[in-house]
């Protein structure tokens, strides 16, 4: 039995409170599924900037009402301190994904990333430390990477941010390592390599690309790909992201670490395209357009592929899921949600 399955049996065996931020967003509510099926308690917290209440009322069907009673919400924002000193009371554990994502974002609107990402994470952080939580877990990003140009991306070797999005997660690593330093409050940030799945939005000006593919190619529209579609990332399917959170978050590690969350392969844009339309094919949904390249879009790196082993050594994880089985498990739930 692999270290993750031993968890979840562990879990079931021991319920703890845990504390999900952003839990009605994309990865929050697949945190919170999981946790409500291992028998955990769960608080959740939102403002629905990103997150959506159908995202909690599909998990509510999933899990049945005799889980759902061991979950509770408060609809708040983080870069208000007394609700996050109200979300971690009680907490054994915290899942940090509250974030304002996206680098067009970022770029578009700064000061609003920057107060949600730098000021509602520290506010997360100080709390926390406060209320003496056992574990406590973040949403980092492979953005920090910035301009170094190796691959695979290996955590010690960063380069320069190109984006105002970048910036913000760097700086919460920074704050991470020195909380362990000065308070002696350690912490795992998890740098997430383009995650997808189930719930991921496929609406407004900042969705991610498969959602967005997907609910363009179901509607037979055009497939905007920026740049030539040789750009390569490191997909990541949500079921290995919430193995990572879960074993982040219950493993004794000595100090504050940062950690890829990836698979360790490259998947170029045109592969990805061919991908999607392939499973969508399988369902049913025909498309026979071909994409339309325009400019690239700037802040964005050309390649990047993440090094996991450090992840593999020091938490066992052990991703179960590349880019086209992930495909293949999402794209029922795309067909009937997306578009």
């Amino acid at each position: 039995m692999d270290r993750f399955s031993r968890l979840l049996t562990e879990l079931k065996h021991s319920p703890q409170t845990w504390l999900v931020t952003g839990v009605a967003g994309f990865i929050g509510s697949n945190l919170l599924e999981a946790l409500l099926k291992a028998g955990q308690n769960v608080v959740g917290l939102d403002n629905f900037a990103t997150g959506h209440q159908r995202n909690l009322d599909e998990v509510r069907n999933l899990v049945g009402e005799e889980r759902w009673q061991q979950f509770r919400f408060i609809e708040g924002d983080i870069r208000d301190k007394a609700t996050c000193v109200e979300a971690v009371k009680g907490v054994d554990r915290v899942l940090h994904q509250a974030a304002l994502g996206s680098v067009p974002r970022s770029l578009n609107d700064p000061i609003t990333s920057n107060e949600v990402n730098i000021s509602g994470f520290l506010n997360m952080m100080v709390a926390a430390k406060e209320e003496g939580v056992k574990a406590f877990v973040y949403a980092a990003s492979s953005s920090t990477y910035g301009d170094h140009p190796a691959l695979p991306k290996v955590e010690e070797n960063i380069g320069k941010p190109l984006s105002p999005y970048a910036v913000t997660k760097y700086v919460n690593e920074l704050y991470a390592d020195v909380f362990a330093r000065a308070y002696g409050f350690k912490s795992v940030g998890l740098r997430y390599f383009n995650v997808f799945g189930r719930r991921q939005d496929p609406d407004g000006a900042y969705a991610a690309v498969i959602p967005k593919w997907t609910a363009a190619m179901k509607l037979g529209e055009d497939v905007m790909v920026n740049g030539d579609g040789e750009t390569s990332r490191d997909f990541c399917y949500i079921d290995n992201v919430i193995q990572a959170n879960l074993l982040a978050a219950t493993t004794e590690l000595d100090n504050s670490e940062v950690f890829n969350v990836a698979v360790g392969d490259r998947t170029t844009l045109n592969q990805l395209f061919q991908a999607i339309k392939d499973a969508l094919d399988e369902q049913g949904v025909r498309y026979a357009k071909q994409p339309v390249y325009r400019d690239f879009r700037p802040g964005d790196v050309r390649h990047s592929q993440a090094d996991i082993s450090k992840a593999e050594n020091l938490l066992g994880y052990a991703p179960q899921y590349r880019i086209f089985e992930g495909i293949s498990l999402t794209m029922p739930w795309y067909v009937e949600n997306v578009g």
